[in-house]
């Protein structure tokens, strides 16, 4: 199945009472959601943008639904289109999370535009993190309270999810994706897997993950199917004597052909098959490597709007 790229406007979204997620279409590489928290003249931001005109346009929006700049921002993780925007908002805000993510935001700095060399990214600058936490850590934001946790290793090893326990709103990360292709390369299968474990117990009732649209728990569930397929894959794989690129080659996606970028099959894969020989959960694998193995099945670059 060909699935149709479409291009729209972000927009902001009341997700339970002034909770907002601010959602990118069509939530493809580096099309990433935000959240905005407003309470009591105060509010918080969940992670920020890829590009420095995107910020700009988040910034904006935040504006409109909050009557100072956020004094706070969270970033799930170290990804660039997470947290390259964050010196938007440093000036005003102190930028929160895992401790893992100020070090691997050090170290990958702006490695993610070389990438995708086309893609306008602006005037990009590095705001690190200057407030980290090591397991869990309370955020208060007015009168709403959010429960930041570390789980993992999952889409990376530094992942943060934000749990509004009154407004049962669960900001996942990049976790789950909504309509998009699982990545955990970076992270762990069977991490991703308990990590699912963990959100279930939320009870979650609004979901808002890295990049889609805003669902419920059901895309806990849709998550967990694509992952435990992709184990069974690696099994076979490795079976039948295939390299993790032989064996996405000869892979029917049946009900996961809908979901956007299908060409992370390849990385998440070299991740599957390493963990079904008993590696460690979240050590680093050469991912420039893996990211040509994507391309090579993609037969190009895979597309980024950004």
């Amino acid at each position: 199945m060909t699935v149709l790229r479409t291009e729209s406007e972000p927009r902001l979204e009341e997700i339970a009472d002034q909770v907002f997620a601010y959602v990118q279409p069509d939530g493809g590489w580096c099309l990433n959601n935000a959240g905005v928290i407003v309470s009591g003249g105060e509010s918080a931001l969940i992670d920020t943008a890829a590009t420095e005109a995107r910020a700009l346009a988040l910034r904006s929006a935040v504006r409109r639904v909050s009557p100072r700049a956020p004094r706070t921002v969270v970033n799930t993780h170290f990804h660039g289109d997470h947290t390259f925007g964050n010196f938007v908002f440093a000036p005003e805000a102190v930028v929160v999370a895992h401790e893992r993510t100020r070090t691997e935001m050090a170290g990958a700095g702006l490695h993610l535009t070389g990438l995708w060399p086309d893609v306008e990214w602006g005037e990009l600058s590095l705001a690190l993190p200057s407030l980290t936490y090591e397991k869990r850590m309370t955020l208060h934001v007015g009168e709403v309270t959010a429960e930041l946790l570390h789980l993992g290793p999952a889409h990376t090893t530094d992942d943060t999810v934000v749990w509004l326990p009154r407004e049962r709103v669960l900001f996942t990360g990049d976790l789950v994706m909504s309509g998009a292709t699982p990545f955990c390369p970076m992270g762990s299968v069977s991490g991703s897997l308990e990590a699912l474990v963990e959100m279930r117990k939320f009870g979650a009732r609004t979901v808002v993950t890295g990049h889609g649209p805003v669902a419920g728990p059901e895309l806990l569930d849709r998550a967990e199917s694509y992952l435990r397929w992709l184990q069974t894959l690696a099994r076979d794989g490795l079976a039948a004597g295939l390299s993790p690129l032989e064996a996405a080659r000869e892979t029917d996606l049946g009900e996961f052909a809908e979901l956007l970028d299908s060409e992370r099959l390849v990385p998440n894969l070299h991740r599957a098959y390493a963990e079904a020989l008993g590696g460690v959960p979240g050590e680093r694998m050469d991912i420039g490597a893996l990211f040509g193995e994507m391309i090579e099945f993609h037969g190009g670059l895979p597309v980024c709007h950004a």
